[in-house]
């Protein structure tokens, strides 16, 4: 079986429908990481002239490949995400080995056979 990470970028505030929206269009599961701080195209400054770095959530979801696509249109309606800036970033690679999906695997065949 074949999958694709997908990994976003999004404000705190909008993990929770992102999560729910990806796993609605076929996700069965993710990673968060919070609170990570990261610098956009301009450095946002606050008073006394200090950088201003917003948390944000990494959020990854390894899905089936053949259900990539439609998990990663749900995430981007879900997180208002948009091409203009600070609205967050979602991205998909191809994923060339994972481990310890056994159990993912066995449960997605009996839903979506197996190529």
């Amino acid at each position: 079986m074949e999958f694709k990470l997908i990994v976003v970028f999004v404000d705190d505030n909008k993990t929770d429908q992102v999560l729910d929206a990806s796993r609605a269009a076929g996700a069965t599961g993710a990673t968060i990481i919070s609170s990570a701080r990261g610098q956009g195209l301009k450095k946002l400054t606050g008073i006394f002239g200090l950088e201003i770095l917003e948390p944000r959530d990494v959020v990854l979801i390894l899905v089936e490949r053949r259900r990539a696509d439609a998990v990663m249109t749900a995430i981007l309606e879900a997180g208002h995400l948009d091409e203009t800036l600070r609205t967050g970033l979602a991205l998909q690679l191809d994923v060339e080995r994972a481990m310890g999906l056994s159990a993912h695997i066995q449960a997605l065949a009996k839903q979506v056979p197996i190529d």
